[in-house]
């Protein structure tokens, strides 16, 4: 991170701030999906293996939430400076 400028960084931010965004947007709506047809629908077998693919693409969000949080922290520690 030291070695980009504060601009990439500022865009950089943006980017990750928006793609984590949409992510959680869309696990939301996929798991009220999921709930909806396992509730309603016969066929289950489905429903599963997209809950399976929401709780295994969930674990991406707190990565994202991480690198968010450094770069904020780089970006504080140069305004500071």
């Amino acid at each position: 991170m030291e070695n980009k400028t504060t601009e990439e960084l500022q865009s950089e931010l943006k980017m990750a701030k928006s793609v984590t965004g949409a992510l959680i947007g869309v696990l939301t709506v996929l798991v009220a999906a999921c709930i909806y047809g396992l509730l309603s629908k016969g066929n289950n077998t489905t429903f599963f293996a997209l809950i399976a693919v929401a709780v295994s693409c969930s674990a991406i969000v707190p990565i994202q939430l991480t690198t968010i949080k450094k770069i904020k922290t780089e970006l504080s520690t140069r305004k500071m400076s």
